[in-house]
C-alpha cells in the first residue's frame, strides 16, 4: 500500500526528530527532504550470498536498483544510488548486517540465525515447489527429470546426490535396490560441502547424518569445502568427489552446465542420482541491518513484497528461486535456531 500524503508528513517529521548514532551505510546524521516530499536516502546497500555463479547474480539483479528505487519512491523514499554486491560466503553478508555496512541481505535463515543480534527479518522467500517432496531418496531418482510444481511452499529439501564416480555410483546402486547404506558406505566417498552456516550444503545434511548415524560431517575422512555449488558440480562432473550436498533444485540449475561446460555427455539426470533426503527447511529470509531506521526498512520490506508480485520482479528474484515474499517474524526460524544449537552441539 502507497502512503498518503498525511502519513508522508508524519514520517517525515518522525524521522527527521531523530538524530542517527551507530548508524547503517544508508543513513546520514540528518533526514533530509526532496521537493516531492520524499526523505532522501544517499545510497542502499544490498547483499546477496553466493548460492549460485557470482556473476549470474549480479547480472540476473542488475534490474533490481531501479525497481527497488522507483518503488521506494511509493514509500516515501528517494534513494539516490543502490549498490549489490555478492559475498565471498555467505558469512561475509551476515557480518555486512551486522556491522552496518550492508543494508539489505538476502541471505538463508542460518545465516539469518547465525547473526540476528545485528540483522531483522522482514520477510520470507516463497518458492515453487517440486514435483517431488518424499522423504525415500529412491523415490525422488524414479521422478526424474524433476519438474517445478504450481504450488507455492514456504520451505525446501536439501538431497544429498551422488555423481557418475565409481563410489557414487556404487553408493546410487545401494539406494535404488532399496538397501540402507551404511556410515562405511558413506565414509569411504568423497564428500563436496559448503560453508557451515549453508542450509542446504551443511547444516540440515549434518542433521541426517546424525538422526542416521549418530555422525556429523566432522566424522567423515574426506570432505572438502566448494565455494559455491557450481564449483561442487565441477568436482563432481570430473569425478574429483563423489557426493555434493545441495538445495532440491540445484540440478535443475545446472542441468544445461553439466553437459556444455562440465563436459558431461550423458545428462544431468541420468549421471546422478538422490542418496538421501533432509527434513525441510525453512525458506531464504531478506533481512535488513539492525543498525537501519524501522521506517526505512518497513518501506523496504513493502517495496519488496509489491515487486515479487509483478512479472518484471519475479523475473529478477527467480536467480534464488523466489517467487515472492511474505512478511516474516524471528519466531518463524525458531526450528532453525534449534539446527544451529544442534550443530554447535555436533561440532564441539
Amino acid at each position: 500500500m502507497k502512503i498518503g500524503k498525511l502519513e508522508r508528513v508524519g514520517l517525515i517529521l518522525a524521522v527527521s526528530a531523530v538524530i542517527f548514532t551507530g548508524c547503517s551505510s544508508s543513513q546520514t546524521a540528518e533526514a533530509t527532504v526532496d521537493e516531492n516530499g520524499n526523505i532522501k536516502i544517499a545510497d542502499l546497500s544490498v547483499g546477496f550470498v553466493p548460492s549460485r555463479d557470482p556473476d549470474e547474480i549480479v547480472t540476473a539483479t542488475e534490474p533490481l536498483k531501479a525497481m527497488l528505487q522507483e518503488t521506494l519512491l511509493d514509500f516515501g523514499y528517494d534513494v539516490g544510488r543502490i549498490d549489490i554486491t555478492v559475498g565471498t560466503n555467505y558469512e561475509v553478508v551476515g557480518e555486512g548486517l551486522d556491522a552496518g555496512t550492508i543494508d539489505v541481505g538476502f541471505i538463508p535463515g542460518s545465516t539469518y540465525v547465525l547473526y540476528d543480534d545485528g540483522a531483522d527479518v522482514i520477510l520470507t522467500a516463497t518458492r515453487s515447489g517440486l514435483s517431488t517432496d518424499s522423504d525415500d531418496p529412491a523415490q525422488w531418482n524414479l521422478s526424474e527429470p524433476i519438474e517445478a510444481s504450481d504450488d507455492m511452499t514456504v520451505s525446501y529439501r536439501s538431497l544429498i546426490v551422488a555423481g557418475p564416480s565409481a563410489k557414487g555410483q556404487e553408493l546410487a546402486a545401494k539406494v535404488n535396490n532399496g538397501e540402507q547404506l551404511t556410515w562405511d558406505d558413506l565414509n569411504s566417498a568423497t564428500w563436496s560441502v559448503m560453508s557451515t552456516t549453508s542450509p542446504a550444503g551443511y547444516i540440515y545434511p549434518s542433521i541426517w547424518l546424525q538422526q542416521n548415524y549418530g555422525k556429523s560431517i566432522l566424522d567423515l575422512n574426506n570432505a572438502v569445502q566448494a565455494d559455491s555449488y557450481g564449483s561442487a558440480f565441477a568436482r563432481l562432473a570430473a569425478e574429483q568427489s563423489d557426493v555434493v550436498l545441495i538445495y532440491a533444485d540445484a540440478r535443475r540449475d545446472n542441468a544445461d552446465k553439466w553437459e556444455a561446460d562440465f563436459g558431461r555427455s550423458g545428462s544431468i539426470w541420468d549421471d546422478t542420482d538422490v542418496i538421501g533426503v533432509t527434513p525441510a527447511i525453512y525458506n531464504d529470509t531478506v533481512c535488513v541491518s539492525a543498525r537501519l531506521d524501522d521506517n526505512l526498512a518497513e518501506a523496504i520490506q513493502n517495496a519488496l513484497i509489491q515487486i515479487g508480485d509483478t512479472p518484471q520482479g519475479q523475473e529478477v528474484i527467480s536467480i534464488y528461486n523466489h517467487a515472492g515474499y511474505r512478511i516474516a517474524s524471528p519466531e518463524d526460524y525458531d526450528a532453525e535456531r534449534q539446527a544451529q544449537d544442534l550443530i554447535r552441539q555436533l561440532n564441539s
